[in-house]
């Protein structure tokens, strides 16, 4: 009676045994798969860290390159554009003394020569710092200056007045230190306009315009203007723009730049190498520039592309030297908002909308 109990009980217990082995089997072939499965997940962030630092390392690698190449690009233009400007100050050094028509070739040589350290300037404005642009600026600045300045010195322009013929005026010429000097309405603006000039000065309310021929590869300035609409045709080699209000000024490409100072509540529209703004408010600027705008110290400025246009514009683009497919009208450096990734509060894009494409007297 007992054996069957027994025997029972032994298998049982060979069967609780048999299961116990079976699921220790399964436990372990589990664990095994997820020790595979874990490696395998440790193994693939270890890859993804190693491809993180790799491309860190090669961000930083290029990052040095590409400074390295813009640190090279910047020693060089300083290497150049200082070498060059200092020829243009021996250059100039030599006037001192020199008769009329060598400073003339000299002049005329120190001009051509400053033009193109401009374009130079012009040309490697992308990879510059704002220090070095400012500080090349104002080198040419000086540049042109002292160009003015020598040219009125040593190679100036008569002054023609009208006045009434007295006995005195029969007995000849007043000597120039008695002679009161003449208020030409020109004053120096940024670039230093040279005295050989064309343009409009102390006017209000008219309508002013200047023809190719009048104007062609010659300095212009306007200064002293109010409420004027003004047509400038033709390519200048320079313009200048100094107190103007409420005025519309068109013009056509100038060869070099535009230097405003003290304007306000006005339309202008040029193309240009470069144009650089001090003092304005409240101006709409339809613009064409192959370099860059600078403004400084303006406030309420909107800039739009270059519209107005004209039979012979096409001939005057050619004779300009300007890129009628390179225009960087909305790139505006505003040498009084430094602070990196912020827009200038003193400039906007004129809406398309709100832009004008036509144009009357």
């Amino acid at each position: 009676m007992f054996a069957p109990k027994c025997q029972t009980e032994v298998t049982k217990e060979l069967f609780r045994v048999s299961s116990t082995h079976v699921n220790m089997d399964k436990v372990n072939q589990e664990n095994c798969v997820q020790g595979d499965f874990n490696a395998s997940k440790v193994h693939e962030r270890l890859e993804k860290r190693h491809q993180a630092r790799f491309e860190d390392t090669e961000r930083r690698k290029e990052a040095k390159e590409s400074q390295s190449v813009s640190e090279e690009k910047s020693e060089y233009f300083s290497s150049t554009f200082y070498s060059q400007k200092a020829g243009i100050d021996e250059l100039l050094s030599g006037c001192a003394g020199a008769d009329r028509a060598v400073v003339t070739q000299k002049l005329e040589e120190a001009t051509n020569k400053t033009l193109q350290l401009q374009k130079f300037l012009n040309d490697s404005m992308l990879f510059l710092t704002q220090y070095e642009l400012m500080k090349a600026q104002g080198a040419l600045q000086k540049l042109q200056t002292t160009i003015a300045e020598i040219r009125e010195e040593a190679l100036p322009k008569k002054k023609f007045t009208f006045r009434a013929r007295t006995k005195a005026a029969d007995r000849g010429p007043a000597t120039a230190q008695h002679a009161p000097p003449a208020d030409t309405g020109v004053t120096k603006v940024d670039g230093a306009p040279p005295s050989d000039l064309c343009g409009f000065s102390n006017m209000s309310n008219e309508v002013l315009i200047k023809t190719a021929e009048e104007l062609q590869s010659r300095d212009v300035l306007l200064s002293h203007l109010t409420n004027c609409k003004v047509r400038l045709f033709g390519s200048p080699s320079t313009v200048h723009l100094k107190h103007i209000s409420s005025c519309e000024i068109l013009c056509g490409p100038v060869s070099t730049s535009v230097f405003v100072d003290h304007c306000s509540s006005s339309t202008l529209a040029f193309a240009c190498q470069q144009l650089r703004t001090h003092n304005a408010t409240d101006t709409q600027v339809y613009l064409h520039v192959t370099s860059r705008a600078i403004i400084e110290d303006c406030s309420g400025l909107s800039f739009a592309p270059f519209s107005w246009t004209y039979p012979t514009m096409e001939q005057d683009f050619t004779v300009s030297g300007l890129d009628r497919n390179r225009n960087n009208w909305n790139q505006v450096d505003d040498f009084n908002w430094l602070a990196a990734g912020t827009h200038s509060p003193n400039w906007t894009v004129i809406p398309e909308e709100e832009r004008k494409t036509t144009w009357y007297l």
